[in-house]
């Protein structure tokens, strides 16, 4: 009897408060029974904190002409529980359909994870200077409370829970009202897997942020599946598939449970990162001791030279160290670049350019190069390499007849692009132009020869003749 007596004068002390707060022009959120379950041993610290936060919740003001909500001076929103759940999820398979079903739940999963992971360590971290917790456990208990108060869910945290700010924590427990869970029931829609990704996300963060560790949570069972419960398990990331249950029954089937990790992809991107700028490393130095490769062939063909006698012989071991030095400028730009695959095609020509003149002589000879279009800003390395060796070649050529007698002489170089991507190169000088009798088939030049396997090699199509000199123009898709 007595019970009774004290239970009524409860509800009458609740009465009385709300009565005042209404007469104040100020609503409040009442709770007419406990709003978390917990272990004998937790329950002092939890009833403690329960008190706190509903001291807190007992001021709302509600300005809809101000578009405002505010619970004890701090500004708060409203939003329909669904939209973050069945809503959100279904239109995330919708835009990811041709991913499939499992892999679109996924994306849509880590991304309420992260917001709820987030904004759960950020609640946290907020009631704790408020309420001037320093504990681990204390920190946590106002997690729950706040929790229901906020219209998230009931929290039932089990006995077999150890919350420890180490690497043994563990929590397993059950969220009987998710508002994630009642989204998908309202609709009278079965789910395939566990929904209830923001409840799993909010607690984990608010525990992180409470006890210093890293910690996840998964959902192992779902009303929205058609379990009993919504019960999740929490554990540090690389543990917590210790505490995962191996009964098949458990989960609807043999189950392989996808452990959701705060900002998963954003941890992904960094490890892609790494491995991307290690292989560039490697990379580089491979191109570098390619360089270097090629210089020590190129010195060997000079030292050889040396016990040439003959100018012809002389000539021909000039004009192959000219073109392994040409092979051996890109793989010095690609080495020197940011960019491992692209070379900037105009640095590359100029520098070509220099090697010729210098190596034949004929520094007084003008060069203009007109290479303007962003494309080769950064073009692919596997078209740069015989399109270098194929201005080697013709230059080389030009520098060798087209001067004889001409001390004025001039060489033009333009790289263009048309919009159905066709790269254009032309070479023009103001020599002598070709001989009269100037035949393809019939000439035996291992330069033209060259030339003609380097276009083959780029699938496009070259034209030589004479006008005011020589005119080389090769055309090639890029």
């Amino acid at each position: 009897m007595s019970e009774k007596i004290e239970e009524l004068k409860l509800k009458v002390k609740e009465l009385e408060r709300e009565n005042e707060l209404l007469r104040s022009g100020i609503t409040s959120f009442l709770a007419t029974g406990p709003t978390v379950n917990t272990p004998n041993q937790f329950k002092p610290t939890f009833d403690k904190a329960e008190e706190t936060v509903r001291n807190y919740f007992t001021k709302l003001k509600a300005s809809p002409s101000k578009g405002r909500i505010e619970i004890n001076e701090e500004r708060y929103v409203l939003l329909r529980a669904s939209s973050l759940s069945f809503g959100f999820l279904n239109k995330i398979r919708g835009l990811y359909a041709d991913k499939g079903e499992k892999e679109a739940y996924l994306i849509g999963r880590n991304f309420l994870f992260d917001i709820a992971h987030v904004l759960g360590m950020e609640d946290a971290k907020n009631f704790h200077v408020k309420m001037n917790l320093t504990d681990p456990v204390s920190k946590l208990s106002a997690g729950p409370i706040h929790f229901a108060y906020t219209g998230w869910a009931f929290v039932d945290i089990l006995e077999e829970s150890k919350p420890s700010p180490d690497e043994d924590f563990f929590m397993k427990y059950h969220h009987p009202y998710s508002f994630e869970a009642d989204s998908w029931i309202r609709e009278g829609v079965k789910s395939e897997y566990p929904v209830c990704v923001m409840n799993a996300g909010y607690s984990s963060g608010w525990c992180e942020e409470s006890f210093g560790i890293p910690l996840t949570a998964i959902e192992i069972s779902c009303r929205a599946k058609g379990d009993e419960n919504c019960t999740f398990i929490m554990a540090p990331p690389d543990k917590i598939h210790n505490y995962l249950p191996s009964d098949e029954n458990v989960n609807t089937g043999s189950v392989n449970y996808d452990v959701p990790l705060f900002f998963e992809r954003k941890k992904a991107e960094e490890k892609i990162k790494t491995s991307l700028h290690e292989k560039e490393t490697l990379l580089k130095e491979v191109h570098h001791r390619v360089k270097n490769n090629l210089q020590i062939i190129s010195s060997l063909l000079n030292l050889q030279s040396n016990y040439l006698n003959d100018s012809e012989s002389i000539e021909l071991f000039q004009e192959t160290k000219n073109r392994i030095k040409t092979l051996a400028l890109v793989h010095e730009k690609l080495y020197k670049s940011e960019d491992v695959e692209y070379v900037n095609i105009k640095n590359y020509i100029e520098s070509i350019i220099d090697l010729l003149s210098y190596s034949f002589g004929k520094e007084y000879i003008e060069v203009s190069i007109n290479i303007e279009h962003e494309l080769f800003e950064k073009f692919d390395i596997e078209k740069a390499i015989p399109c270098g060796l194929i201005v080697n070649e013709i230059v080389s050529n030009a520098y060798k007849h087209a001067f004889d007698k001409l001390l004025n002489g001039k060489i033009e170089i333009s790289f263009t692009v048309e919009n159905n991507n066709i790269c254009t190169i032309v070479i023009s000088d103001n020599g002598v132009g070709l001989p009269k009798d100037f035949d393809f088939n019939t000439l035996n030049s291992l330069g033209l020869e060259l030339i003609d396997a380097l276009v083959n090699q780029l699938d496009g199509s070259y034209e030589m003749k004479s006008e005011k000199g020589t005119r080389t123009k090769i055309e090639f898709s890029y």
